[in-house]
This record gives structure tokens, C-alpha cells and sequence, in this order.
């Protein structure tokens, strides 16, 4: 977004993590890099308000309603389809428990390594 000058957190990596900001799901340290992106950035400051405003705005039209379960079902399987197109999961179970590691595989016009998650369950 940005060409000015380069930034710690790139832009892509920001618009990519505005829902997790906005629903306070980031830990203080990646929200405060996102806020100083943000800060220093026009463009993504500007796409972060209309994001704000977008949520805004659904709570306030949306209020308490639940979506039917059958929806939220479609929207699971949609979702962990998608997950599993673009990751590759390994479970193992070991004598600490169960570990999880998910690999994301990076898109073609993308030069950066895949990046790692795992989670061990006790």
C-alpha cells in the first residue's frame, strides 16, 4: 500500500490481520506493531476505518441474532476445506500429548517460506 518507505510490518501482512485487531485476538505485541503500521501508513489506516466501520455496522444491523446452525455448519466445512487446500497438517501423538503443526504453503507469486504453527494439547 505504502511506497513511500518501507515498514517494519509489511502491508499485506496488516490488511491480513485488521478482524484480529478490531476483535482485540492479537497478543499486545503484534497489535501494538499493527497500531504503529497503522500509524505511519495512510492507505492501511484508512482500509483499517473502513474495516471499523464495516463491524460497526453489522453489529448494529446483525444486534444478538444467531446464524442457524445449518449455516454454521456449511461455513465450518467451507472453512476447514479451505484450511486443508492451502496447509498441510501433521498430528502426533506422543507421550506429552498431542501436537498439531500446520503449515501454510505459500501462493506462487509469493517468495516468502511457509510459515509454522503448532499447538501441543496436554
Amino acid at each position: 500500500m505504502s511506497e513511500e518507505r518501507p515498514h517494519e510490518t509489511p502491508c499485506t501482512e496488516v490488511l491480513g490481520e485488521l478482524w484480529l485487531l478490531l476483535d482485540h485476538e492479537c497478543g499486545q505485541g503484534r497489535g501494538e506493531a499493527l497500531r504503529q503500521h497503522l500509524d505511519e501508513c495512510g492507505p492501511c489506516l484508512e482500509h483499517f476505518g473502513i474495516e471499523e466501520h464495516l463491524k460497526e455496522l453489522l453489529a448494529r444491523k446483525c444486534g444478538n441474532e444467531q446464524a442457524p446452525d445449518a449455516l454454521k455448519e456449511r461455513l465450518r466445512s467451507s472453512i476447514r476445506q479451505t484450511v486443508l487446500e492451502q496447509a498441510q497438517v501433521t498430528v502426533e501423538h506422543g507421550p506429552c500429548g498431542r501436537t498439531v503443526e500446520v503449515e501454510l504453503r505459500a501462493r506462487s507469486s509469493e517468495s516468502a517460506p511457509p510459515q509454522r504453527v503448532q499447538v501441543r494439547e496436554d
